[in-house]
């Protein structure tokens, strides 16, 4: 079984900083895409900021500048430190990642439960 934990998330005032962490665990063989999405009250949920095993790294327009995702291999863990936040900001953080599981003959994705952050003005 594959888990994604997601921490970090809460309340905090406007241009405030907050920084999400999520641990993948369980039977894995590779972890290849992991990323952040958001989806606020009685919206869709959307992409902010994904990473390659690689480390290239493509973000939402609206967090450009402002969030930056990072991994650590070993840990299988990733992160999103979240500056000069906004109340548009506001929003339920999931963490997603594609995922081989050993054994497995393809991969998969896998998502978090999700923290809240909000953002308050």
């Amino acid at each position: 079984q594959v888990q994604l934990v997601e921490s970090g998330g809460g309340l905090v005032q406007t241009g405030g900083s907050l920084r999400l962490s999520c641990v993948a665990s369980g039977s894995i063989f590779s972890i290849n895409v992991m990323a952040w999405y958001r989806q606020a009250p009685g919206k869709q949920r959307e992409l902010v900021a994904a990473i390659t095993s690689l480390g290239r790294k493509n973000y939402a327009d609206s967090v450009k500048g402002r969030f930056t995702i990072s991994r650590d291999g070993a840990k299988n863990t990733v992160y999103l430190q979240m500056n000069s936040l906004k109340p548009e900001d506001t929003a339920v953080y999931y963490c997603k990642a594609n995922i081989t599981p050993r054994l497995a003959h393809q991969s998969y994705d896998y998502w978090g439960q999700g923290t809240q952050v909000t953002v308050s003005s």
